[in-house]
């Protein structure tokens, strides 16, 4: 899937993928998708987390490698 924007969290550790996350839709228009790449295990279920409270849409969480891709679109 095509995204707008990709933002590079691999190494960061809780709560920093997330925070870096919410700054980088900030800076998107609503509908547009950002890619997260991270490391962290735990960035699963704060991706979900994030999502249900924020209104955001995570299109999609895989994981391959110990990376774990996220796409969320803004709303």
């Amino acid at each position: 899937m095509n995204f707008d924007k990709e933002l590079d969290a691999r190494g960061l550790n809780c709560p920093l993928p997330i925070l870096r996350t919410k700054k980088s839709l900030g800076e998107l228009a609503t509908g547009q998708v950002l890619k997260v790449v991270a490391t962290d295990p735990g960035s699963v279920k704060d991706m979900q987390a994030f999502a249900k409270q924020t209104g955001n849409e995570l299109i999609s969480s895989t994981e391959s490698g110990g990376e774990f891709a996220f796409l969320m679109r803004k709303k």
